[in-house]
């Protein structure tokens, strides 16, 4: 008898949440299923623990989001925001018994507007629906991480997102003028602005945007946009070593140029996507350097960065003549992760970001650590702004490989923070980088992040054990 009422208080705890939740939700937006739900337990991050979801909630309203955070205040029920899981740090990933609350079905475009420049859009917009959407009108979203084609606005805010084209156009953080967000208890409050200037206050803005949804769950941004640009070309060149590469790097940046992608990849890299895609880069590349310029003349910035870089060493340079070859030299990159991940099944994808300087020093150390855990370690890197991408292949089935890639995965982080640089440049923080935020931001400010945190969520119930 005593087992049985046992084993029925969680069957009990779980109806009484439904209950109340499909008191404001229809029955089609409350998921249940075990089989279900548990697809929703994780992001695309490896070595990242994730509980077992109690509910998995699809609103499609302001009010729908608002009565969720209502029913899990009463209850004290956490809650995981989460958009379409592919981060990298489990920012999105589960806790048991929590609520999921999935804003992929709030998906609507609510207004583009030229003349002001700005997109209303919801959360669960897709990247590249935005980017299309806008680009009819003339206009420009600039952030655009690889996964751009799958990932949501309102996941690219929560981690704060980059991409290809922030060496010129900046981050996710640089275009989200203003937000609507339910806070923990219900309540609805907006930020920010729709014009083009504003200093009202804090900047409670940006507060949000990277928080991961530990502070409030946004259902509507406002985003600047700005004027499509011409259509980039892009330049090849190719080193015989990578401290060479990033001399390039160097020489381009300081030289005053402000190429639209300047992007690096490694002798591993290399190799792996010729073995995969056989595009016939010479074998002897050490170090592949991309660069893209948008501007009214393309061909005339190629040619003055193809001499910086013949200067650096280079031992060939191919510039583009038009966007048809320009997308040719752009594959070796787009292709770059998948075919690390061919190269022993899983990766674990650092995000360490040093300064442009140290570049070529990050490198060098991460070949080093490679050697030393006997593993294969790919380097694609967004180079013009210092924001590196070490891949550390492995066979997840073999435990020793597993502990070796770790292992490896903490040293680069490591190397990064001692070379000036931050654990995190695009990907967030999650449940992988907690210990490292620890330690690149101090005590002091650990108590400084979590006392925000209590004023938002004093229950601490809006993604707990992410962060910190």
């Amino acid at each position: 008898m005593i087992m049985s009422r046992t084993e029925a208080a969680p069957d009990q705890a779980l109806g009484d949440l439904t209950e109340r939740l499909l008191a404001g939700l229809p029955p089609e937006a409350v998921l249940t299923d075990t089989d279900v739900t548990a697809s929703y337990a994780h992001d695309m991050a490896s070595f990242c623990p994730a509980g077992t979801p109690a509910v998995v909630v699809l609103p499609r309203t302001v009010e729908e989001v608002q009565h969720v955070m209502r029913t899990a205040t009463a209850l004290r029920v956490p809650v995981v925001p989460q958009g379409a899981r592919t981060g990298l740090s489990g920012g999105a990933n589960a806790s048991d018994g929590c609520i999921v609350l999935s804003l992929t079905k709030m998906d609507r475009i609510l207004e583009i507007n030229p003349v002001d420049r700005i997109a209303v859009v919801e959360p669960g917009v897709v990247n590249a629906t935005l980017s299309r959407a806008v680009g009819e009108h003339g206009l420009y979203y600039p952030p655009d991480p690889s996964s751009w084609e799958m990932c949501t606005i309102g996941g690219n805010i929560g981690t704060a997102s980059g991409g290809l084209c922030c060496v010129k156009y900046g981050v996710t953080a640089e275009y989200v003028l203003g937000l609507d967000v339910v806070l923990a208890d219900g309540r609805l409050m907006s930020t920010g602005r729709r014009t083009a200037k504003g200093v009202a206050g804090y900047d409670l803005t940006r507060l949000f945007v990277g928080s991961e949804g530990s502070l409030g769950i946004v259902v509507r941004a406002v985003l600047a946009l700005r004027p499509k640009p011409p259509q980039q070309l892009v330049l090849a060149a190719e080193f015989a070593s990578a401290a060479a590469a990033c001399d390039a790097v160097c020489r381009i940046m300081a030289g005053g140029h402000v190429p639209s992608l300047l992007e690096l990849m490694d002798r591993t890299t290399v190799a792996a996507v010729n073995a995969m895609a056989k595009m016939g880069l010479p074998e002897t590349t050490e170090a592949l350097l991309l660069a893209a310029f948008d501007t009214p003349d393309p061909a005339a910035d190629l040619a003055a960065v193809g001499a910086l870089c013949e200067a650096a060493g280079a031992t060939q340079v191919v510039p583009a003549d038009d966007a048809a070859e320009s997308e040719l030299l752009l594959q070796a990159r787009r292709l770059s992760l998948t075919a690390l991940e061919a190269v022993r099944g899983v990766t674990m994808i650092d995000d360490v970001c040093v300064p442009r300087s140290r570049l070529g020093d990050l490198i060098e150390g991460v070949e080093r650590i490679a050697d030393r855990h006997r593993l294969t370690i790919g380097v694609v890197a967004h180079a013009g702004d210092g924001n590196t991408h070490p891949t550390v292949c492995f066979d997840a089935a073999d435990p020793d490989e597993s502990r070796r890639a770790r292992e490896s995965f903490d040293e680069i982080m490591a190397l990064g923070l001692e070379l000036g640089g931050t654990i995190t440049g695009e990907h967030g923080v999650g449940v992988l980088k907690k210990e490292w935020m620890a330690r690149e931001i101090g005590p002091v400010g650990i108590e400084m992040q979590r006392g925000i945190k209590r004023v938002f969520d004093p229950l601490d119930l809006l993604n707990p054990g992410k962060l910190f």
